[in-house]
């Protein structure tokens, strides 16, 4: 993948989350790895569409993330989707946890990216979505779709 112009790679999206949840306030995060895993990032080899954020203890962790073992690394490999401690302010630790809990949202990934050679994760507090949400979403974006093709044909 290629780099845009602030120096950002984007590694992995969650395309699934958009689909399954309205995105109401997205952070930015930092991710404390161990040393084959930032290998194994930078060669893309990451999955977020089962992860999820929880608190455990005052700080933010993130689970079920599968970062693949890297090859080279021979017996001294991670677990891949072992949980991965999140670096955020404390605030914004306080304000996401308070969230989830009174308001009943879910902290989901959305994407993870490397900045500056650092590996970011880009984490939304949102709401699920119900059935007749999504059909209306795909409704909107199918209309989008035939509208766009028509313009482009009179054009």
């Amino acid at each position: 993948m290629a780099r845009s112009r602030d120096g950002i790679k984007v590694v992995a999206r969650n395309r699934k989350a958009f689909h399954d949840y309205f995105i109401e306030e997205t952070y930015e995060a930092g991710i404390v790895l161990k040393g084959t895993e930032i290998k194994s990032i930078r060669a893309s080899r990451v999955s977020l569409r089962e992860g999820f954020v929880a608190p455990r203890d005052g700080e933010l962790w993130l689970m079920d993330v599968h970062i693949a073992p890297y090859d080279q690394a021979g017996t001294w490999t991670h677990d891949p989707t072992r949980p991965r401690k999140l670096l955020l302010h404390k605030r914004e630790i306080v304000n996401l946890i308070s969230d989830a809990r009174e308001r009943s949202y879910t902290i989901v990934p959305l994407r993870m990216y490397l900045r500056d050679n650092l590996a970011k994760v880009e984490i939304a507090l949102v709401k699920g979505k119900r059935q007749y949400d999504k059909r209306r979403a795909i409704a909107e974006r199918d209309a989008q779709r035939r509208m766009e093709r028509d313009w482009k044909r009179t054009k």
